[in-house]
């Protein structure tokens, strides 16, 4: 009898989504993940939860009705994690006028069916806020939903409740060998030691790692029909004052994002150009950053320079080769491939897929699995991931019901904590009559309290766990601080150890 009906390699959003969805169902889950939660492409992504309107113009008009519908899912299932955003569009002379637009706006508005959020609609700029940032030949904007949200964050908490229904989640340990009979048996290696578990069925969701995962370690004949696009983007001080964002048209034919971010930032982003490298070191090029400066020079009459960058990051994506000439046009799709056979344990290798519909590819993967265990009914799309219990509508409630009733947090701490925990603050702050009683601060709210809450809870080992993953606090710490957050959790291991 094997250990685990189910092992996972890949701690990113569709490891810990297919992990969840299979705990919930009864499975006894394994995931193993190398580095830290998200630590690859799930946490770098535009931050989006969205239908993927440029999708429209290669037909990909599935794929567009089922994101839709996985934005309206996410709202309710997260949402203090999930935010509706307005986002606006200027139209200018090149292959996507106004009318091709406004036609792609009417479908993307009504192919998800029902929506929470509000239709588009054509915006005067010349006396709106949102034309204040832009040049002044902007004169008109199309404006549309959609939503935003932490992506790493997202990854967490699918990790979290995973982990509450049964899944065994372990974080820093490398999968060195499988042997493949009737079961697999797979060594790991977590920190130097090794130990062996056993399953019925693996699962690669390895991200970037996909292709090397399954050539090294899985010793699989020939290569994976895959493709790997590095997607960089920039982010910079404030360029606009009101919440929502822009969708540019860049003069390659291809569009790029200004969204509002951690308050007193702006995200740019992204490029789409085929990866060659080491997937564990993707850096944006200089001329991935000047490409994005000046896709945001044609609109902003605040000139955007690679010298006001404050931060830069790239993730890869690990997409299904359908065989298109350039990157931005290979499907977005995800694809699931079964190889299996006569008493040989089976293998899932997970290709592609978005932020937005790892739901979906969750529960795509365990039908393709059904015919290995009795299986319970899907239930993801209806329940609640940790924390996000509660009405969208509510949002603004739970927050001022957070700021009542522990009166001395600030509003933006208060924001903060429910933006990234919602009804889990408590298990924070929970007892405490004032700040002080939340220990040491690094930065402005970043406390000993929550600090000690992600080393519990939530696999944080690392400055770079909470500051970039669990949040983005290191765009605002100091050097200072984050040198003391260093040594408050080291001394926190050694005590736990």
């Amino acid at each position: 009898m094997a250990d685990f009906d189910l092992a996972i390699i890949g701690g990113g959003i569709n490891g810990v989504g297919i992990a969840r969805d299979a705990a919930g169902r009864g499975l006894k889950v394994l995931l193993v993940e190398q580095n830290d939660l998200a630590s690859g492409t799930s946490s770098a992504s535009t931050k989006l939860i969205h239908g993927g309107l440029r999708y429209l113009e290669h037909g990909a008009f599935r794929l567009v009705r089922e994101a839709l519908a996985e934005r309206e899912v996410l709202l309710r299932i997260a949402p203090h994690l999930v935010r509706p955003i307005r986002i606006v569009l200027p139209p200018q002379n090149g292959p996507r006028s106004a009318f091709v637009i406004r036609m792609g706006l009417f479908v993307y508005d009504h192919l998800g069916g029902h929506t929470m959020l509000p239709k588009s609609k054509t915006v005067n700029l010349t006396h709106h806020a949102y034309g204040v940032p832009l040049q002044r030949h902007y004169t008109v904007g199309l404006e549309f939903s959609d939503c935003m949200s932490d992506d790493s964050r997202l990854v967490v908490l699918n990790a979290v409740d995973a982990a509450a229904r049964g899944a065994l989640i372990r974080t820093r340990t490398r999968c060195v060998r499988v042997e493949r009979s009737e079961l697999w048996t797979l060594v790991l290696n977590a920190r130097g030691r090794r130990n062996v578990a056993t399953a019925r069925v693996l699962i690669n969701a390895a991200g970037p790692w996909v292709g090397q995962l399954a050539e090294t370690v899985l010793r699989l004949e020939g290569p994976l029909p895959l493709r790997l696009a590095q997607g960089s983007h920039i982010v910079v001080r404030r360029l606009f004052d009101h919440s929502s964002g822009y969708m540019f048209q860049t003069a390659d034919a291809r569009v790029v994002f200004a969204l509002p971010f951690e308050q007193d930032f702006t995200l740019i982003g992204t490029t789409d150009n085929d990866f060659i490298g080491d997937v564990a070191t993707p850096i944006p090029s200089m001329q991935e950053i000047n490409y994005l400066c000046e896709a945001a020079n044609m609109y902003f009459r605040e000139p955007v320079r690679p010298v006001d960058v404050v931060w830069a990051f790239s993730g890869i994506r690990s997409l299904y080769d359908d065989g298109a000439v350039n990157a931005d046009d290979v499907t977005r799709d995800y694809v699931l491939a079964l190889d299996e056979g006569f008493r040989v344990a089976p293998l899932l290798t997970v290709y592609g897929g978005k932020i937005t519909t790892y739901r979906r590819l969750a529960e795509a993967a365990l039908t393709k699995l059904a015919h290995f265990f009795a299986l319970g009914r899907a239930w993801t799309a209806q329940a609640p991931l940790p924390g996000g219990d509660f009405n969208p509508k509510d949002r603004e409630s739970v927050i001022a019901d957070v700021a009542r009733r522990w009166p001395f947090l600030s509003d933006n701490h208060a924001r903060r904590l429910v933006s990234a925990y919602g009804t889990r603050v408590d298990r924070i702050i929970d007892g405490a009559k004032s700040m002080d009683d939340l220990g040491v601060r690094f930065g402005v709210d970043l406390t000993a309290a929550e600090v000690r809450y992600l080393m519990r809870e939530e696999w944080a080992e690392t400055p770079d766990d909470i500051l970039w993953r669990r949040s983005k606090l290191a765009l605002r710490l100091s050097r200072e601080d984050q040198e003391a957050l260093s040594r408050f959790m080291v001394s926190s291991l050694g005590a736990t150890g």
